[in-house]
């Protein structure tokens, strides 16, 4: 008898909701289904074995049940942390409430299908640019913290630490442990990247984890956790496995170590080097300032040598001859030019004496000059001696014509 529809009136009962869930799950298909062993539970002496199948990206799982004698014969398969692919039908326990996949089939991801995925998503990651150089960043000289994300109590933990401390004994660690390999290694790794990223004394995140097979390096090629490596604000560094292993997110970091070792050393500079590269440079600077300062006093000892600032006296003496022998020679230029403007002179005079009345007053001649009324005119002078007695007065017509000749005075 068919149950009528669900109303708030008629409403179904809890039975006839799991019955019709039931029903209808039934209808469904067996399908194949992939993914990872979280959990499985195997008891002797029981005909079902109970297995949790994880979605390797996403938080997602479903629940299967297994005959026995099928996990008993493909028990290296069924394994934690194992890829496998099982066919089955779903089926929903209305008892329970709960949904699982009968399984009849169980086999291994073959590593051609895991590589063939890897190398898929390789060109996918490519592709956008996450193995780009350009956008990997330079680690610092000498971190402040270093955030180390491994295995507890690992190797390569050991490997890391060991190496970084041999080196610079004063380096410092921020480790979060956690797993390694397994369905629940991507989800804390990406966890941990987290915490460290958002811690501000850390300088830079190191992914360690020793050596294993392609199936144990699987969570570091994971998608998810390489996005996350790629959104990280603080440089990573990847030391996964040993030299051939090149998991994915080798790509994306920012520095790609072949193992632990190596990531060790490459963190931290080395103190006992550095120390002699700072005495060599100390070196190098003491003897490039001595060179210096020996090549100036080189300098300065030839500028004392030179006769200038030897003996500096020595060129104002020079330079005092030099005036005073021009001084003399100016003195005699003078004198030899007043002594011929002297003689230019006296020639002169010579010439216009001989030339002038006074030399013919001498001679005996005399100067006659008109005169109106009582007026006198000048008498030219002469050097000449004249008695003063010896005056000549004419008188011609209404007019008197008086001559003489003086030393120098008239009438």
């Amino acid at each position: 008898m068919s149950a009528g529809p669900s109303t708030e009136e008629s409403p179904w009962p809890v039975r006839t909701v799991a019955r019709k869930i039931s029903e209808w799950i039934d209808r469904l298909g067996a399908v194949w289904v992939e993914g990872q062993l979280a959990q499985v539970t195997a008891r002797a002496g029981t005909g079902t074995a109970f297995l949790t199948l994880r979605d390797p990206v996403a938080n997602v799982s479903l629940q299967l049940t297994a005959p026995m004698a099928l996990v008993a014969e493909q028990r290296e398969v069924v394994a934690e942390g194992n890829r496998v692919i099982v066919h089955g039908k779903p089926s929903f326990f209305p008892g329970r409430g709960t949904l699982s996949l009968r399984v009849d089939r169980i086999r291994a991801v073959g590593l051609g299908e895991l590589l063939a995925r890897i190398e898929r998503l390789r060109r996918l990651l490519a592709a956008e640019g996450l193995f780009d150089p350009a956008r990997k960043r330079r680690l610092p000289f000498l971190p402040q913290r270093i955030g180390l994300i491994t295995g507890r109590a690992s190797a390569a933990e050991h490997d890391v630490v060991s190496n970084a401390r041999a080196r610079w004994p004063a380096v410092e660690f921020r480790i979060e442990n956690t797993a390694t390999q397994g369905g629940l290694a991507v989800g804390q790794i990406v966890e941990a990247l987290e915490i460290l990223d958002r811690d501000p004394t850390v300088d830079v995140i190191v992914l360690a984890r020793g050596g294993g097979s392609v199936e144990d390096l699987l969570p570091f090629s994971d998608e998810t956790l390489c996005r996350a490596v790629a959104g990280c604000r603080t440089p990573v560094v990847s030391a996964i496995g040993h030299e051939p292993d090149t998991p994915l997110v080798d790509h994306v970091a920012d520095l790609r170590c072949s193992t632990p070792t190596e990531a060790g050393r490459r963190l931290v500079p080395d103190l006992a080097e550095e120390i002699a590269r700072i005495t060599g440079l100390r070196d190098r600077g003491r003897r490039a300032l001595h060179g210096w300062v020996d090549r100036e006093q080189r300098m300065l000892d030839a500028l004392r040598a030179r006769p200038v600032l030897a003996d500096p006296l020595r060129d104002m003496a020079r330079r005092h001859e030099e005036l005073e022998r021009l001084r003399a020679a100016t003195r005699a230029a003078v004198a030899r030019r007043v002594e011929r403007d002297c003689s230019e002179i006296a020639h002169l005079q010579a010439r216009l004496t001989a030339l002038g009345p006074g030399a013919t007053l001498a001679r005996g001649y005399a100067i006659v000059q008109r005169v109106t009324g009582d007026e006198i005119l000048p008498v030219l002078r002469s050097t000449a001696e004249v008695a003063p007695a010896d005056r000549l007065r004419i008188r011609v017509g209404d007019g008197t014509v008086r001559a003489a000749v003086e030393d120098g005075r008239d009438e």
